[in-house]
């Protein structure tokens, strides 16, 4: 056990004492602003990182030029601030929703494709009419990605989806109907997940105008920040894979080793949907990956590491075990290590999960404000978090954990 190390004053502007570094994340965790800023509004991605905490992190312990790694990239949070403040990243995740949101968040627009964006959404707006046809590809459909979208209350919306994404085909380049398909990903999730009412196909396309436009505001102050950071724009990955076994990857072995690695797993005994969404009653849909033209994986325990059967979540700790060990074998003694992690029982899972992290070869760090109060750890609240369930029902998992963690020497 130790404190946080102190910050090298050659590798980070706010190296002026680890105390003050200290302070700068306590700060940054306990900020309960709503997530916003350049793209990180794209898609409400479950469980997704604080942007300031990141911001804080990606400030403190790494320099421009530098590598980050977020191997449970999710939402694609990490990769996005390590992008406007000039660093190289590389995410991976094993859902190829998470990767491309990640990837439509991450690409750099020229003026010029923002202005046939705009161009588009003007035209499109005006072409959702449910009386009209609708084309849908016929191998989403046969695989049920489109399931419950054709009830009594969300045909019309359903309809809307697929002559939007039809027009979004039409679009010149792959990474301006990626585009189109996030801003129906986004306003798809507004109108459909988790409602009790749904909005009528006016205000879908009303909300469609609004949520792309304001997409394309984000997207050029992102194209901005990064200009203000670097002459070059740094290199950003999305690898579509399991984080056990990237020790193995050439992309990731073949450069230089990341100087933070800051993520937020799955978290234990807490289920998140991560790979549907709640339509019609609570009846889960695909739909999603339809939206963003990519395949499902499995099912909720292909996600989350673990089914939710059992009381001692074996699978997940195996799991996080192969996890960490490659995390392990990828950084230096210089990395730093951030998980943010929630449980729904942190009385023991907390400790089984920080044994797991030390028989790799991770020791825990603390921050030196907070060796007299509580268990010495940085504990956060996110205001408004509710899971659906997890292992015995209900469960409200807004309290999450900052653990900080280095190679032993």
């Amino acid at each position: 056990m130790g404190n946080l190390d102190k910050p090298n004053a050659k590798k980070s502007a706010l190296a002026i004492g680890s105390r003050r570094a200290a302070s700068l994340l306590i700060e940054a965790a306990g900020d309960t602003s709503p997530v916003a800023g350049f793209t990180h509004n794209f898609y409400r991605y479950p469980a997704r990182f604080s942007p300031k905490l990141v911001r804080a992190a990606i400030e403190i312990f790494t320099q421009p030029g530098d590598l980050i790694l977020d191997p449970f990239v999710g939402g694609g949070t990490t990769l996005v601030e390590a992008l406007a403040l000039g660093r190289h990243a590389i995410g991976t995740d094993i859902s190829s929703l998470a990767t491309f949101v990640s990837e439509v968040k991450t690409t750099l627009y020229t003026e010029q494709e923002l202005n046939t964006l705009i161009k588009w959404i003007r035209r499109v707006r005006e072409g959702i009419n449910i009386w009209s046809p609708a084309h849908v590809n016929a191998k989403y459909e046969a695989a049920g990605y489109m399931r419950h979208l054709n009830s009594a209350a969300t045909w019309r919306l359903g309809k809307g989806i697929a002559q939007v994404l039809a027009s979004a085909k039409r679009l010149s380049t792959p990474q301006l109907e990626a585009f189109a398909r996030c801003a129906v990903l986004r306003t798809a999730q507004w109108a459909l997940d988790g409602r009790k009412k749904l909005p009528s196909i006016d205000g879908f396309r009303d909300a469609l105008m609004s949520n792309t436009v304001d997409m394309i505001d984000g997207a050029r102050e992102l194209r901005k920040a990064v200009s203000a950071a670097a002459e070059r724009p740094p290199v950003i990955r999305c690898l579509n894979r399991s984080t056990s076994g990237l020790e193995t990857e050439k992309l990731v072995t073949t450069g230089r080793k990341p100087r933070l690695v800051i993520t937020s797993p799955p978290y234990p005994g807490v289920h998140v949907l991560y790979h549907r969404w709640q339509v019609d009653g609570r009846k889960e849909t695909p739909a999603p990956f339809w939206i963003a033209n990519r395949l499902d994986g499995d099912g909720a325990a292909y996600y989350t590491m673990g089914d939710r059967g059992g009381t001692e979540l074996n699978k997940y700790f195996a799991s996080l075990r192969a996890s960490l060990q490659s995390i392990a074998a990828l950084c230096t003694h210089e990395t730093m290590v951030i998980q943010v992690v929630a449980f729904s029982e942190p009385s023991w899972m907390l400790s089984r999960y920080l044994s797991v992290a030390d028989d790799v070869g991770l020791r825990e760090r603390f921050l030196p404000q907070l060796s007299n109060v509580g268990d010495r750890r940085l504990w956060r609240t996110v205001p408004n978090r509710k899971w659906y369930a997890d292992q015995r029902g209900e469960t409200n998992g807004s309290q999450e954990v900052v653990l900080f963690h280095r190679l032993k020497s």
